[in-house]
């Protein structure tokens, strides 16, 4: 049975900084490819918004403009933890922040690429 459990989420005002992890079983996570998303209050689920993505061997990364230069994602294997780390944050990166895993390779930015969801971390960003 595939769990993502998220932790890390919590408030901080705009400028400020936070690292999400995301830790992962049931998966061989070393071949995983792994992508955050964030759903905002009032949206649904089908329009979750694509954060980020890393491949297999944490090397490679995709971000949406939206964020770029400002988060990063790092992937231990050994750990089998993904992090998203988040700076400059701002009012409007407030959401429920989602770590997916997909069975296939590559790091697309479509929610129905991801397979196994965790149950989402909340991120609140004050002005």
């Amino acid at each position: 049975q595939v769990q993502l459990v998220e932790s890390g989420g919590g408030l901080v005002q705009a400028g400020g900084s936070l690292r999400l992890s995301c830790a992962a079983s049931g998966l061989t996570f070393s071949s995983s490819f792994m992508g955050w998303f964030r759903q905002a209050p009032g949206t649904p689920e089908k329009e979750r918004e694509f954060v980020g993505a890393v491949n297999w061997s944490g090397k490679i990364t995709s971000f949406a403009d939206s964020v770029k230069g400002r988060f990063t994602i790092s992937k231990d294997n050994a750990k089998n933890t993904v992090w998203l780390h988040m700076n400059s944050l701002k009012p409007e990166d407030t959401a429920v922040y989602y770590c997916a895993a997909r069975r296939g390779v590559g790091i697309p930015s479509g929610p129905n690429e991801y397979t196994y969801w965790g149950q989402g971390t909340q991120v609140t960003v004050s002005s």
